[in-house]
């Protein structure tokens, strides 16, 4: 899934070069070290065969630990206690819960890519944790929903496609059960000509619905959410590195309030890599954990 997303192939080019070039050092240290250690064999090795396959494993399980993904950026914030961690990879591969972001109408049909693009995480959602099984998620969606009094109701002559009732932006359907829920909050609108918008404020506020959704549900567990806001319609002059400070930052205001949850896990697709300065996101979460350390 992760090869199909733009530059993925770099960072799979990236991540087995580094492993063959670590498994090759490892290798010459065997060999080197081999060479000391003949002299204490003059009659050769002991079961060299085994000696030898155990030689290459142990190489190998160097260069793979030595390739391993880590994350980009790691800090830990001190009362609250929490950590958030900004990585590259598969959102669906992280540990604990996911958050997904839907449109008010909470769609989830494809259409030939009109209302879900194959490529989006919604549409991964669907194929990954579903199966493919669209009436299983609208079933947990509309149980999830069941409490929540839609804003308006769409005509079928103005929404020729999908769902008809729009709900508050900020609304969180909580689908699924531990340990893997899935966070699936509205923060774009989905216009009648089928195109997803959003702006700062609406982003905003359905991040802090967001926060409070997850206090409730995942306080002591592990949350992944992708860089949410990317590619919707009048968020075009936010990039990726703004956009992924402005999560950031929702999420520390929030936590002056007391702890979210455990750990928050951004993951960004390998595409991001090139909008996004490690160093400067480094600095930021640096500062904002030297802030809260000295309330």
């Amino acid at each position: 899934m992760i090869r199909r997303l733009p530059g993925a192939a770099r960072v799979s080019r990236r991540t087995t070069g580094a492993f063959l070039r670590h498994t090759a050092t490892a290798f010459g240290g065997v060999a080197v070290a081999g060479q000391f250690a003949g002299p204490l064999f003059p009659r050769g090795l002991p079961a060299p065969g085994w000696v030898t396959a155990g030689s290459a494993a142990v190489c190998v399980l160097w260069g793979a630990y030595r390739a391993r993904p880590v994350p980009l950026v790691r800090q830990e914030f001190r009362r609250p206690d929490t950590t958030v961690v900004v990585e590259a990879g598969d959102l669906f591969a992280a540990p604990g819960h996911l958050v997904v972001g839907f449109c008010d109408t909470f769609d989830t049909a494809p259409a030939d890519g009109r209302l879900i693009h194959e490529d989006s995480v919604q549409a991964q959602l669907l194929r990954r944790r579903y199966d493919g099984d669209l009436d299983r998620l609208d079933a947990e969606l509309s149980a999830a929903l069941a409490h929540v009094v839609p804003q308006s109701r769409e005509l079928r002559a103005d929404k020729p496609l999908g769902k008809l009732d729009r709900y508050p932006l900020g609304t969180v359907a909580v689908l699924g059960a531990p340990p893997r829920l899935v966070f699936a909050t509205a923060y774009s609108r989905l216009g009648r000509d089928l195109v997803a918008s959003s702006g700062v404020e609406d982003l905003w506020f359905g991040l802090n619905r967001l926060w409070d959704a997850v206090d409730r549900r995942a306080r002591t567990d592990s949350v992944a959410m992708p860089l949410v806001g990317s590619g919707l319609a009048r968020m075009d002059y936010l990039d990726q590195d703004s956009l992924l400070r402005l999560i950031l930052m929702s999420f520390v205001a929030r936590s002056r309030e007391g702890a979210i949850c455990r750990e928050l896990r951004i993951v960004l697709r390998p595409a991001d890599l090139a909008n996004v300065s490690v160093p400067e996101v480094r600095a930021f979460l640096g500062s904002m954990a030297e802030g809260l350390a000295g309330r």
